[in-house]
């Protein structure tokens, strides 16, 4: 027997623009279906949440949510260096914890969380325009009829798919980390792995989470590399490449692996009664491919704007449209210019990263940050050119040179 819910809107995917989506749906007002189709929130973790402390304490993430870190370490093949800054910055999320914080969030606002719940198919009008959703849950179906679909359901765009709207995504990171404890931890200390030694196109790291764990990972770029990071990781770690051997022993708690898309925001994502968000979307900066603070924001966005069409009685895409307005003035323009930083370090040898770490650690760690986050405003990059011209040279103007008249004014 198939059971039948009635929704104003149904959000697809428990992470952290799904959970973001439909809590600032319902405080709205609207009556929202969380949907989740593992047996929990965050069952699986996809790779660390690197975020900014500004944007954790800005979103309500409570403070044992993250590790908060305060020098920035670089290793190439042959060369270190460490930004260090006075106070913390930023800071490694407990994903598992974190995400969870945030579905929480959405049940007190009075969303309903279906967990163990896989959405099958979409059910249409005659128009062809999606009102609802079908789903199944230990052999049990339902439907979902709602208004509105937000579709958060990562890197496979679930519901984009289905509607024939998005095809797989071409370009995209793949990680592979281990969880693990570490005999030598700095709590406040991160590495980001550069060269061809570490990964062929991308980066490895080691981010402490906090009572002597850490995450060791490894990133490489799809279709740049074919290189399995799986494979990368456990090389790493047996071998103890750079800083990993001043961890002393390892032992390792658990695997991540995830996907992330790398297609700079290339999607259209509003369609009437449907909005995309999150990876779905393709919204994350690609420098270090990172994305859940644009999940929750973009998330409570695509919420509040759903929930004001509910209310209007027009869920069509114009209505929805302010939604993409919204976070094409906010990012598009940096992320495409962080697009054309990161398509540069792809090509850079080992040899190359050895004197281009010596010209990061020029930078403050705040002028460091905004350059890592992708903050790439006029502003800032007058700034970089005033206080470090070389830097502002080789890293910005000849890289962003003639599409500065996008970037977003100060």
């Amino acid at each position: 027997m198939v059971k039948e819910f009635d929704y104003d809107i149904v959000v697809v995917g428990g992470g952290p623009a799904g959970s973001s989506a439909a809590y600032s749906a319902a405080k709205n007002g609207s009556k929202v279906a969380l949907l989740e189709k593992e047996e929990s929130i965050a069952q699986t973790v996809r790779t660390s949440g690197v975020t900014w402390i500004e944007d954790a304490k800005m979103f309500g993430i409570p403070s044992n949510c993250y590790n908060e870190i305060k020098n920035y370490s670089f290793a190439s093949p042959n060369n270190q260096v460490t930004i260090s800054g006075t106070e913390p910055k930023a800071a490694v999320l407990d994903v598992r914890k974190t995400f969870r914080w945030l579905a929480e969030q959405a049940a007190k606002e009075g969303s309903d969380v279906f967990v163990n719940t896989n959405v099958c198919d979409i059910i249409t009008n005659k128009e062809g325009k999606i009102v609802g959703v079908k789903a199944v849950s230990s052999k049990e179906e339902f439907i979902f009829n709602s208004k509105i679909v937000i579709d958060a359901s990562g890197f496979q765009s679930v519901i984009a798919k289905l509607l024939g709207l998005a095809s797989q995504w071409k370009r995209f990171g793949a990680g592979a980390e281990c969880e693990a404890y570490a005999e030598n931890v700095k709590q406040d200390t991160w590495w980001l792995l550069v060269g061809k030694e570490y990964s062929p196109a991308g980066y490895a790291w080691i981010f402490p989470v906090g009572k002597n764990i850490v995450r060791i990972g490894v990133g490489v770029g799809k279709p740049e590399s074919t290189v399995d990071p799986t494979e990368r990781l456990k090389e790493l770690i047996e071998k103890k490449i750079g800083p990993i051997k001043e961890l002393g022993k390892i032992t390792p708690i658990e695997f991540h692996y995830g996907l992330i898309p790398n297609e700079r925001l290339s999607r259209k994502t509003v369609y009437d009664n449907l909005i995309l968000v999150g990876d779905s979307a393709g919204q994350a900066n690609p420098l270090i491919l990172e994305g859940i603070r644009y999940a929750i924001k973009f998330g409570r966005v695509a919420g509040q704007v759903s929930a004001n069409a509910i209310k209007s009685g027009n869920t069509s895409e114009e209505k929805l449209l302010p939604y993409e307005e919204n976070w094409k003035k906010d990012i598009q323009s940096k992320i495409n210019s962080a697009s054309k930083v990161q398509s540069r370090w792809l090509g850079l040898s080992d040899e190359e990263w050895d004197k281009e770490i010596e010209i990061i650690s020029q930078l403050s760690d705040e002028e460091f940050l905004d350059f890592i986050k992708a903050d790439f405003r006029l502003s800032n990059i007058v700034k970089l050119a005033t206080h470090h011209p070389k830097l502002a040279v080789r890293q910005l103007f000849m890289i962003v040179k003639g599409i500065s008249k996008n970037l977003e004014k100060p």
